[in-house]
């Protein structure tokens, strides 16, 4: 199974590129990020032709009640091949259109679509990272895949040490965030790993590579990044491959890298 998962932006302009490029890699699975009113229709239309007839859009879903209302704005979709049905499990998030579950009832995989809210929402980050950890962690053991944008970590190191978004460039823990935010963070990058759950990415290629999916320049000559997109999956699921289409974003079709994983189940 291929699945494919993009934080795609908001593009209006970029979609129909958007979905060629996707289209070229022939995904069984497609998680977006960054799906808004205006790009939903567009996004179904898109997925109908790529074969990827079953779709679901967190924005469908969303709580009309939930505060701040003004960032409600965008939420995550998922398109597959085969028909979906309702995962048993279940992640508590506090933004509803943040997250969205799944089960591919041929394959009878649970696929999670997450788009935790960065630093600038607050500590709904920190919530939202917390609801990820304790669902999965109270979930029956079973074939399952967390995919999406996790604006997390803010640097990996090549010996595998990771560090969160609680401290600052130079690893200084930031004292308006502290160990709570440390914690949310870390828990679930790397330490979804406690639970069984492999960082796709990391155990095929490990820690040599820093490959930053959203990068930012400030000056000429001065850029950086982090490795903010990620697949999970749980030990019934065998990782084949995966990679970072870089290309993709140096194209100027989205601010973020896509992640492509190949997997297969153990038995």
């Amino acid at each position: 199974m291929r699945i494919l998962t993009w934080n795609v932006a908001r593009r209006v302009s970029a979609l129909v590129e958007q979905a060629t490029a996707i289209a070229e890699r022939d995904p069984d699975v497609l998680a977006l990020q960054e799906v808004t009113a205006r790009t939903l229709p567009l996004w179904r239309a898109a997925c109908a032709t790529l074969g990827l007839a079953h779709v679901r859009a967190s924005l469908d879903h969303a709580d009309p009640a939930r505060q701040p209302a003004s960032r409600r704005s965008t939420g995550v979709l998922i398109a597959t091949r085969e028909p979906l049905a309702d995962a048993v499990a279940a992640l508590p998030v506090p933004w509803a259109e943040a997250a969205l579950s799944a089960e591919l009832t041929d394959s009878r995989l649970e696929l999670f679509c997450v788009h935790v809210p960065n630093a600038a929402n607050g500590w709904v980050k920190v919530e939202t990272l917390r609801a990820i950890r304790a669902g999965l962690a109270s979930a029956a053991p079973r074939a399952r895949v967390l995919c999406g944008d996790l604006n997390t970590p803010r640097r990996e190191s090549p010996d595998g040490e990771v560090l969160s978004f609680a401290s600052d460039s130079r690893g200084r823990l930031r004292p308006e965030r502290g160990s709570d935010w440390e914690e949310a963070e870390l828990c679930v990058v790397p330490g979804l790993r406690d639970l069984g759950y492999r960082d796709v990415f990391r155990t095929l290629h490990g820690y040599k590579s820093p490959e930053p999916s959203w990068t930012w320049e400030r000056i000429a000559g001065h850029s950086g990044g982090w490795r903010l997109d990620h697949v999970f999956a749980s030990p019934q699921l065998r990782p084949l491959a995966c990679t970072y289409h870089h290309e993709w974003r140096e194209r100027g079709l989205s601010d973020h890298s896509a992640l492509e994983a190949d997997l297969e189940a153990t038995g």
